[in-house]
């Protein structure tokens, strides 16, 4: 069972979702740089539960503990940074039929064949969504770093059910998408702002999530995340290219069932002639004229904003009734889930896509820097 990621910068995560405390370990973190914790915390906010009609109402505090890896000064020392965060809000009996009765959609019945009734049921055990409040704990400190080196990181949902957000202006490389990106970058950062550009659109995505919540069911969602500054020229094809680094850490987020880079899968119904991004002398260097390509060719980076989607299926877990089986009584059987869940977990995951892209990223330039 892998739950590390990484070549320099290595992240391992451990808990469960109502284990005692969960957390994180990293190693590989450039030792001198000053963890900034205030914006730590607030990063940590926008991932926590209990925030709003649109997220599960257990309420956790998430507060990060650092146990090692930082100097008396608050820099990190070279060390494996390690961090705690405790479980003060679980409910382990909501679970308790699980066990025999898996959920439609969820790991339970998955994990019985392999684990045959030794792994942890309660809240999703290691499946959980739970374990990726660590893994923002990391992020929150490689985006701080990646900050340092000039490249900067912004997510948001594109879509739910329906409802569409404005689109990052990452396929034009010209001097009034480069503002206008900036701008919507700039929007995102907005304290409190629920994850959206156009705030119309975020009225109806939170109208589309109370609407799946009164009808005891839930939503899915699609989150676009974008990456500006990376230079050209990082990357270590054929499989530690960029997209396949961001990729296997991508679907490391629970309920993340798909991811497109760039124009995505419109490349398939586009002509070369139109997909290509013919390239350009600006000031001595190379630029291609559009960004169709999603700032990554043959793995290796162009020196245009990285730009990608994934996909969100709803929150398995819902209080509608659902067929399942009794494994105990080997009959079929029905089942509503009780207990405390997301109708929509998109809203929560946009931190997420960003922790997970500052962690990547931050790892590829220090293993595949562009060669001198």
């Amino acid at each position: 069972m892998s739950s590390s990621m990484g070549n320099t910068v290595r992240l391992t995560v451990f808990g469960q979702s109502h284990s005692p405390s969960i957390g994180c370990v990293v190693e590989g973190l450039p030792s001198g740089f000053e963890v900034d914790l205030d914006r730590m915390r607030d990063f940590m906010a926008r991932r926590a539960p209990g925030r709003g009609p649109w997220a599960t109402q257990r309420k956790e505090a998430d507060d990060v503990r650092i146990v090692s890896g930082l100097n008396p000064g608050g820099r990190t020392c070279g060390a494996p940074l390690a961090c705690i965060i405790e479980n003060t809000n679980t409910r382990s009996q909501d679970y308790d039929e699980l066990a025999r009765k898996p959920r439609p959609g969820h790991a339970d019945w998955v994990a019985q064949e392999k684990w045959h009734g030794e792994q942890d049921v309660a809240g999703g055990g290691h499946f959980s969504g739970r374990l990726t409040a660590p893994v923002c704990a990391a992020g929150a400190i490689c985006l701080q770093m990646l900050e340092e080196r000039g490249v900067f990181v912004s997510a948001h949902l594109t879509s739910v059910e329906g409802v569409v957000d404005e689109r990052f202006d990452a396929l034009a490389t010209d001097e009034a998408a480069r503002r206008h990106l900036a701008e919507q970058m700039r929007t995102l950062s907005e304290k409190g702002r629920f994850p959206v550009i156009d705030e119309g659109a975020g009225k109806g995505m939170r109208a589309a999530i109370e609407s799946a919540r009164k009808d005891a069911d839930s939503v899915g969602g699609m989150i676009e995340c974008v990456a500006c500054g990376m230079p050209a020229g990082v990357g270590d094809p054929m499989f530690d290219g960029i997209e396949n680094l961001l990729a296997r850490a991508a679907f490391g987020i629970p309920a993340v069932k798909g991811m497109e880079f760039g124009r995505g899968f419109d490349c398939a119904a586009m002509r070369g002639s139109k997909h290509n991004d013919p390239y350009r002398m600006r000031d001595g260097r190379v630029v291609p004229e559009s960004n169709n390509a999603g700032g990554i060719l043959g793995g290796i980076t162009t020196g245009q904003p990285i730009l990608f989607q994934v996909a969100v299926k709803p929150t398995s877990s819902i209080g509608s009734e659902q067929e399942t089986v009794d494994l105990t009584k080997g009959t079929d059987a029905k089942l509503i889930v009780h207990g405390r869940h997301d109708p929509c977990i998109a809203p929560r995951a946009v931190p997420v896509v960003e922790a997970i892209c500052g962690i990547v990223l931050l790892d590829a330039l220090i293993t595949y820097p562009p060669m001198p």
